[in-house]
């Protein structure tokens, strides 16, 4: 037997069930409706049945394909209000969206109930009586295009769409999901406000926290100041546009003051939130790492866009942050793809890190150790400087004369690299890497007699681009009244401030908090209003917009610049 006679007698089989189907479908017996949306979810998102088993799927006709190759999530996205991907225009799957009948382009449907905007379409010219593109869904007619991809109104759909080969219990699960996404507006929204919070946590210096909520709320108010009288044609404009001016929302911004050592900070958002919820955290400033933050927006599904942080969670999986940077751990990811890349080592060349046991080190070091492993590369050595070693010209000669490294990896403070002059003199002198960051880019720190040995991690704009790309941002503050004082926060802010308006305008009046997130996700990359940045790049599910870090060395001389040696994205 073929296999395309194989799949058609598949399918025969399982449309055999569908008959069992009423307009109403109902859940298998003993599973609840929360289970019944967890493994739904499992099904959307990971293409996993309740049995642990992946869906069986054809595209094209007679193509088979595990169905976690094709999720639904990857096309409808995750909110199920779907995509456009070049000329393929993905429609919604949500419940709110399929039980009810669907437009043709130019057609107009006025908001569900308004009898007033009902009278007001019956008055229209023919043409804008257009029909419905399609019924709405019932339970049996979304079942029936699942498997045979032939809609309520008999249209067969486009054949890249797959048709799951489902069996009654796991069609109902399934069609229970989908009837249940992205149906009641998420906390935080009403009928005149988006609310947002942001947070300051630990010990924050204030003229920082006072860099980053002057910005912030300059944007907040320049998005209220009713400039084009958005509420009053949300109220009265003409009939046809109801749709785009119903959608203007108010913004109203609060901040969440954290206090105390971070074990207790989830308890404190878990008390603001309470009170009074919010839509999403934007930007956002702690002392230490994020981490609290991010678990605390995981666990209740709240986006945080853009926190100021050098310590973001470095996750695969994880959806309800976006960062600018995986941080520090970035920079020791770029040294071990710089090495491995374009340094041409032996295979089982010997690095050795040098390190004190800190926070910034800590980072780097899991970025650079990840990376390597993922090159088969032998694991580093590692040497911890207890709190009262101190390096010496002796100590470092030590270093390279019993580990004899090809790579030395000094995850330091310029406050240690003292004496590392003396490396100079040795026949073999390792290839050194340094974090601008940890030097908190104090290049004079780094002896002018090892600087043609040494490389360092460099992960914003050069400096011959650092004042062009910042005169928008302190253009922009001056005409504000905003002191400059700390201009790298406040440029971070100024972008998070230039992009916000333009996801919240992608969500219409779909105010889903997955769909908000994916209006950054179909953003296109950025480089001008980030000045921080050479370049922010945005994809679907992609957590952290800035993909590079240049390797550099440095000039000599009193004042030493750095010099790329690598492009921005390091391959």
């Amino acid at each position: 037997m073929t296999m395309k006679l194989l799949l058609i007698t598949a399918a025969c089989f399982f449309l055999s069930a569908l008959p069992a189907f009423g307009e109403e479908i109902k859940l298998p017996a003993g599973v609840s409706d929360e289970e019944a949306l967890r493994l739904g979810e499992k099904m959307y998102r990971e293409g996993i049945l309740p049995s642990g088993e992946p869906m069986q799927a054809i595209v094209m006709g007679d193509i088979p394909v595990d169905g976690r190759m094709f999720t639904c999530d990857d096309c409808h996205q995750r909110s199920g209000l779907g995509s456009v991907e070049g000329t393929v225009i993905t429609w919604p799957t949500n419940g709110k969206e399929l039980y009810q009948p669907r437009r043709k382009t130019g057609a107009w449907r006025p908001p569900e109930g308004d009898a007033e905007k009902m009278n007001d379409r019956r008055n229209l010219p023919r043409y804008w009586q257009i029909e419905d593109a399609r019924p709405a869904y019932t339970d049996r007619s979304l079942a029936r295009v699942l498997l045979t991809g032939v809609d309520p109104a008999g249209r067969k759909l486009n054949p890249i769409m797959p048709l799951y080969l489902l069996g009654e219990e796991d069609m109902s699960i399934l069609v229970h999901y989908l009837k249940n996404l992205s149906v009641e507006p998420a906390p935080g929204v009403d009928d005149s406000t988006i609310r947002f919070a942001t947070v300051v946590a630990g010990n924050v210096a204030p003229e920082d926290r006072q860099a980053m909520l002057t910005t912030l709320q300059a944007h907040i108010d320049a998005h209220n100041s009713q400039s084009r009288h958005q509420e009053r044609r949300s109220a009265s404009g003409p009939f046809f546009k109801t749709e785009m001016y119903q959608a203007y929302r108010r913004l109203q911004l609060d901040v969440w003051e954290l206090h105390g050592p971070e074990e207790t900070w989830p308890a404190q958002l878990e008390n603001y939130y309470a009170q009074e919820p919010v839509f999403a955290l934007v930007g956002g400033l702690v002392a230490g790492s994020w981490r609290p933050v991010h678990e605390f927006c995981e666990q209740h599904k709240i986006p945080a866009i853009f926190p100021l942080t050098d310590f973001p969670v470095v996750a695969e999986s994880d959806w309800y942050t976006l960062y600018f940077s995986k941080g520090l751990y970035q920079s020791g990811e770029a040294a071990a793809r710089f090495l491995h890349a374009h340094e041409r080592l032996a295979d089982d060349a010997p690095v050795v890190v040098v390190f004190r046991e800190n926070t910034e080190s800590a980072a780097l070091r899991r970025g650079f150790a990840e990376s390597w492993r993922r090159f088969a590369r032998p694991e580093p050595r590692y040497v911890s400087l207890g709190p009262d070693d101190r390096t010496t010209g002796e100590f470092w000669l030590d270093i390279a004369r019993s580990h004899r490294p090809a790579v030395l990896l000094l995850w330091l403070g310029a406050e240690d690299l003292g004496g590392m002059d003396s490396l100079s003199g040795e026949e073999a002198v390792p290839k050194i890497f340094l974090s601008s960051e940890m030097l908190n880019y104090s290049f004079n720190s780094v002896p002018g007699n090892i600087r043609e040995f040494a490389y360092l991690t460099y992960p914003r704009s050069l400096p011959e681009t650092w004042d062009k790309r910042m005169l928008p941002v302190t253009r922009w503050l001056q005409a504000r009244d905003i002191p400059v004082t700390n201009l790298e926060i406040q440029a971070k802010m100024y972008f998070l401030g230039w992009m916000l308006p333009g996801a919240i305008g992608y969500m219409r009046s779909e105010f889903f908090r997955d769909y908000f997130l994916e209006g950054f996700d179909m953003m296109t990359d950025q480089d001008y209003a980030i000045a921080v940045y050479p370049r922010l790049t945005f994809g679907a599910g992609q957590r952290y917009a800035s993909k590079g870090c240049y390797i550099v060395r440095l000039t000599g001389g009193p004042d030493p610049r750095p010099v790329p040696l690598s492009d921005w994205v390091i391959h």
